[in-house]
């Protein structure tokens, strides 16, 4: 959900790329709920961490204490920031509650990523 925010708000000028430590799948409720705030992450992956070793990025957001413990190093970034998120696929119980959870995730992530890119200059809310 980060990685479709980040492309939105930043009208697609940043080249942004999501990994993780347990990659598997792109959660169905994640494509639902990004859905209806009008961003397609139907098209993306499930990419392992180890996919950018070696790579150099200005930024490297991690979005769980899990990550961030066991997210490798990247020396190149110019900055590590660490987001802690709840994560809705570990919530058990009715679709119907289990969306809300996914909503209210997906509502935290996409108020910290335009604090994220206003804070280095990228996104205005009066612009938006």
């Amino acid at each position: 959900m980060a990685e479709g925010f980040l492309r939105r708000f930043s009208n697609s000028t940043m080249e942004v790329f999501s990994a993780g430590t347990h990659p598997c799948f792109v959660h169905p409720l994640a494509i639902a709920v990004m859905r209806e705030v009008g961003v397609d992450i139907s098209k993306h992956r499930s990419k392992f961490v180890d996919e950018f070793l070696g790579q150099r990025f200005d930024y490297v957001i991690t979005v769980c204490d899990n990550a961030k413990e066991a997210c490798p190093v990247f020396p190149g970034a110019k900055r590590t920031v660490h987001m802690l998120f709840a994560d809705p696929v570990q919530y058990i119980g009715p679709e119907e509650e289990r969306l809300r959870c996914f909503r209210r995730v997906r509502d935290e992530i996409a108020s910290r990523m335009k604090d994220f890119l206003s804070q280095i200059g990228i996104y205005s809310v009066s612009e938006h």
